[in-house]
C-alpha cells in the first residue's frame, strides 16, 4: 500500500442486498498519481468503485478521504469534497448537446476558463460542441465523460472501463490523456486492457472474489507470475 494516502479504505464490506461482493478490503490511495484496480469480470471491481462514490453503501468497515471519514456521507457530499466517478455505463446525457454536458458538469464550477481547459485536453470536443452527446463514437462519448467530470474539480477521478467499446486508434489518445492526468490528481482506474491499466497506474491492486489478492507498484504486479491466474476467466 502507497506510505501516503488520500484516500483509505478499511476493512469494507460491501454488496447488493444479502449478496456480498467485497470482503475486507483494505486499499489506499495516494495524493497524486495512477493506481490500477484489476480482476476478472465479477471480481468486485464496479463494486468497489461505486462503494467509493456512495452509490453502494457498505456493510462494514470505514472510509476516509483527506483525513475525514466519509464511510456514511451521501454521494453528493463525497462529490463535493472533491470525488470525481465515470461510471462504466450511461456516463453522458445522450440528448443534450456536448455543450450541454459540459455545462452540467462545470455547475459547481465557477472558473470561467474551466472548460476551454477540458477542450485542450479533449480537442476533438470542441468539433463537436452542438452535436447530440448519443451520436458520438465510442471513444468520444468516453471522452466526454472525462471532461465532464473534471469540470467539477476533483482531486480523486475514478474511472471505470473508460476505453470499453473505444476504437483501437482512440485507446491511444484517451491514455496519454490519463497519463497526464495522473501527474496532477489522483486517478483510479478499472480496466481490461492490462497494459493500459499499468501504464497509467503506478500502483495496482489485484481483486479475486472480492478480496485484494494481489498489490504492489504496477512493474512488479505486471511481472508477478500470480496476475494471469487471477485475470483468467
Amino acid at each position: 500500500m502507497p506510505e501516503q494516502t488520500f484516500l483509505d479504505i478499511r476493512h469494507l464490506d460491501a454488496g447488493y442486498g444479502r449478496s456480498q461482493v467485497l470482503f475486507d478490503v483494505n486499499i489506499g490511495i495516494p495524493w497524486r498519481g495512477g493506481v490500477a484496480v484489476l480482476g476478472r469480470n465479477g471480481a468486485g471491481k464496479t463494486t468497489l468503485m461505486k462503494t467509493i462514490v456512495g452509490e453502494l453503501a457498505s456493510s462494514k468497515g470505514e472510509m476516509f478521504f483527506d483525513g475525514r471519514d466519509i464511510t456514511r456521507r451521501r454521494t453528493e457530499e463525497r462529490v463535493r469534497s472533491g470525488i470525481g466517478y465515470v461510471p462504466q455505463e450511461h456516463s453522458v446525457f445522450a440528448r443534450l448537446s456536448v455543450r450541454d454536458n459540459l455545462s452540467v458538469g462545470s455547475l459547481s464550477n465557477s472558473d470561467p476558463t474551466a472548460t476551454d481547459r477540458v477542450l485542450a485536453i479533449f480537442p476533438k470536443l470542441g468539433q463537436r460542441l452542438d452535436q447530440p452527446a448519443g451520436t458520438l463514437s465510442g471513444g468520444e462519448r468516453k471522452m466526454l465523460a472525462i471532461a465532464r467530470a473534471m469540470l467539477g474539480n476533483p482531486r480523486l477521478l475514478l474511472l471505470d472501463e473508460p476505453t470499453e467499446g473505444v476504437w483501437i486508434g482512440v485507446i491511444e489518445e484517451i491514455t496519454e490523456r490519463l497519463i497526464e492526468l495522473a501527474k496532477e490528481i489522483s486517478v483510479v482506474i478499472v480496466e481490461q486492457h492490462l497494459d493500459l491499466a499499468l501504464r497509467v497506474a503506478d500502483y495496482a491492486y489485484v481483486l479475486d472474489r472480492g478480496r485484494v489478492a494481489l498489490q504492489g507498484a504496477a512493474g512488479e504486479v505486471h511481472s508477478d507470475p500470480e496476475l494471469l491466474r487471477y485475470l483468467a476467466p
